[in-house]
This record gives C-alpha cells, structure tokens and sequence, in this order.
C-alpha cells in the first residue's frame, strides 16, 4: 500500500504531460493553419469579394463553416489518424506549389492550394473516413475561391454569345430597331458589349452555391431528388441573365446609357438573382408534391 501513491502520482504526471504535449502540438497546428491561411483569405476577399462575381463568397465561408461545426461530431466519432507518409507526400506538394502561386499573385491557384493544404492537414487528423462524413461543407467551401480565369473565359465565350443572339432576336420580333455582331448589340443610336457579368457564369456559380446550401439542409436524405433540383440550376440561371440583357438593352434604348450602366445596372443583377433563387425555391414546392406521389406509387407497386 505505501507503494501505491509513488505510482499513482506517476500516472497522472503522465497523463498531464503527454495532454500539455498535445495542447502544444495543436497551438502550433493552428498558428500554422493561420499563417498559412489568413494572407491568402485577405487577399480572395479583397480582390473577388468585392466583386459581383465573387458577393457570394463571405455567405459561402460562414454556412459553410456552420455546416461543419454542425456535422463535426458526427465525423469525430469515426476519426482515425491514417498513414503519415501519403498525407505528408502530397502536403510537401501542395505547400511547394502553393510557395509558387503565392509568388505570382495568381489569386485562383492560390486559393485552391491553400485550400488543399488545410484539407491535407485535416486528412492527417481525422482519416479519410471522417472526411467522407464532411463531404458537403468541404465541397461547398471551395466556392468561396474564384474560378480561373481560363475556365471563365472559355465557358463565358459562347454563352454572351448564344444570350446576345436571343435577345437580339427576341426584340427584334418586337419590332425594336436592333441588330448584333457576336457580343456587341446595336439598338437605336447605342451600341452595348455583353460583359462576362452578364453572359451567365457569375450568376451560376454564385446561384450554385446558394442553392447547393438550400438543397442539401432540406433535401439532403433524398438524393435523387437533390439531384434533380441541382439540374434546375444552369437552366435557371440562364433564363435570369437572358432576362437581366433585355432589361439592360430596353433601359438603354428608353432610358439612356448612362441611366443603364449605373446603379440600375447593379440593380438588375441583384435582382434577378434574387428572382433565381426564387425560382428554384418554387420549383421545389411545386416537384416535391409530384415526387413524393411518384415516389408512392412506385412503392405501392412494389408491394403487389
């Protein structure tokens, strides 16, 4: 018995030494975490934040970090530390590469790496088992960071170009004095360039991110349905920037230029952004019912 004490104070000297190493380890990881993410953070919010083309981004940070702290538990329960050499392999190569981007001041591969970096880290801590049970907010995340330019100037090309043509044709059959070469629109004295804000991209990433949100929190144990309300996006988003050029074309032609490339031009883009977002909130009211119908039938003929 006077042996026990000795022992017993060894154990939980023990025990608070190896939780005061653990305390030190996990200071250090999220220093580091910071250093490497705050620059990188100012520098997306301060040059496509403040854009029409990234707005989305600080509602996308904060749902998607709530998402996290929300499913957080769940993946907890399975985390396991896995192999340290794959995860550190392809750390040494995100961080090399993120060095580079840094350097260059190339705001969309910098983002994306830093963001591989922090999801390598978070590989190394939790396994791949958790992180599958943190899908959703680590994809949704990745929409806080702006696609490359490349990209966008591929996918906005023949967009301006098929949304100039409709609405060319479209007033034109309205007996408006109209005309159009690729991207440029003649109506009356004037002459509009279809910019990439009002081609459609900026519009579907900003509404795929919202509706992807909307989608998941309400529908996210019925995947096939999820699935098709995703399909509804692009649509949606084209028909409102379809909407947003007429709008643009009639303000000038009535209104005057200067009128059109000011606030009501901001203005026209929230709106119908907001119209979007409507129109897919509606679009689900109106399926679900339909669905959920199909959804019985099916099972009732199962049964027999």
């Amino acid at each position: 018995m006077p042996g026990a004490a000795p022992s017993v104070g060894s154990a939980v000297s023990g025990r608070a030494a190896k939780a005061g190493s653990q305390l030190v380890l996990l200071g250090a990881l999220l220093a580091g975490i910071a250093a490497l993410a705050a620059p990188t953070m100012l520098f997306v919010a301060r040059e496509s934040w403040s854009t029409e083309q990234g707005s989305h981004g600080p509602i996308v940070l904060f749902t998607g970090l709530w998402l996290l702290w929300r499913q957080w538990p769940a993946a907890k329960a399975v985390a396991a530390r896995p192999n340290g050499w794959l995860w550190a392999g392809a750390l040494t190569v995100f961080l090399i590469s993120y060095a580079f981007a840094r350097i260059t001041q190339i705001v969309e591969l910098e983002g994306y790496l830093m963001y591989a970096c922090l999801l390598a880290v978070l590989y190394s801590t939790v396994g791949a088992q958790a992180m599958r049970r943190l899908w959703f907010p680590l994809f949704y995340l990745a929409f806080i960071f702006p696609p490359p330019e490349s990209l966008v100037a591929a996918v906005t090309l023949p967009m301006k170009m098929e949304l100039s043509k409709a609405a060319v044709s479209f007033l034109a059959f309205l007996g408006y004095p109209i005309g159009g070469e690729g991207v440029r629109i003649y109506i009356g004295q004037y002459e509009l360039l279809v910019a990439a804000a009002c081609s459609g991209l900026n519009s579907i990433i900003s509404l795929s991110a919202i509706s992807l949100f909307y989608i998941y929190i309400r529908h996210q144990a019925e995947w096939r349905y999820a699935l098709l309300l995703v399909f509804l996006i692009v649509p949606v988003a084209l028909l409102a920037n379809f909407v947003r050029v007429l709008i643009l074309i009639l303000l000038t032609y009535h209104v005057g230029e200067a009128a059109a490339q000011g606030f009501l031009h901001n203005f026209a883009g929230v709106f119908m952004f907001a119209v979007a977002l409507l129109a897919i909130y509606v679009a689900d009211e109106v399926m679900r019912p339909l669905w959920l119908r199909r959804s019985q039938a099916s099972g009732a003929a199962g049964d027999v």
